[in-house]
């Protein structure tokens, strides 16, 4: 079948794209989820009137969730599962857990959008992609962990992790503030106080000169004492 698609979809088109695919995925996904229309002469022709607000409304969506995406940087979930000596889970971890463990982080996450090919099946770090738009995947590391004690020694980490990074950011705006306070100092001020430095390093440039020649008068001398010896 062919379809227009009303936005880029992964691996088969970008917004406008007339392409064909199979049928069933047509059917059961791109027009229910009003993701294209059936390429017919008749919804070509609203396609190019209604071009201008396809795009804008793709836009708006891309920027929201940037933004979303923003916030999700460097994100890792932890989940506890039972699991044999040698790591492997009794159980799984799927798409849907990963989900809701996210949600419970303060992220609106769909099931959908998690892209994992098969259950997770062992203890460890797992790196899952999601989906948030055709144009915005990202990576969530997942912790499977085997016991509570090692899911409170993992959750404390992060917890400290985070503590560390927000006091390195107020560190570095108050930082910033300082210089910001200083460039706003008089100028005449600013200058005096280069002209004190300049004076400075021009003071001591003259005195290593006059250590150097101080140095090397003193070698001669003995120089030609040693000379008038012989």
């Amino acid at each position: 079948m062919e379809v227009i698609l009303l936005e880029r979809i992964e691996k088969i088109g970008k917004l406008g794209d007339v392409v064909k695919v199979k049928d069933g995925f047509a059917r059961n996904y791109l027009l229910p989820q009003k993701k294209a229309l059936r390429a017919n002469k008749e919804n070509i022709a609203i396609y190019d009137k209604q071009k201008k607000i396809y795009e804008e409304k793709n836009a708006a969506l891309l920027k929201e969730v940037q933004s979303i995406a923003k916030n999700m940087t460097n994100l890792s979930i932890s989940i506890r599962k039972q699991a044999s000596e040698s790591g492997q889970l009794y159980g799984s971890v799927a798409a849907r857990e990963i989900a809701e463990t996210i949600k419970l982080k303060g992220h609106n996450i769909q099931t959908k959008q998690i892209q994992l090919n098969s259950v997770i099946k062992n203890i460890g770090v797992h790196e899952v992609k999601i989906a948030l738009h055709p144009e915005v995947i990202l990576s969530v590391k997942v912790k499977v962990l085997r016991s509570d004690e090692e899911l409170i020694l993992d959750t404390t980490e992060e917890n400290n992790l985070q503590e560390n990074a927000k006091d390195e950011l107020i560190q570095t705006k108050e930082e910033s503030k300082i210089v910001k306070e200083e460039s706003a100092n008089d100028p005449k001020e600013v200058s005096v106080e280069k002209n004190t430095k300049q004076v400075k390093i021009n003071q001591d440039k003259d005195i290593k000169k006059e250590s150097k020649k101080a140095t090397k008068d003193t070698k001669s001398k003995k120089n030609n004492g040693e000379n008038k010896r012989k």
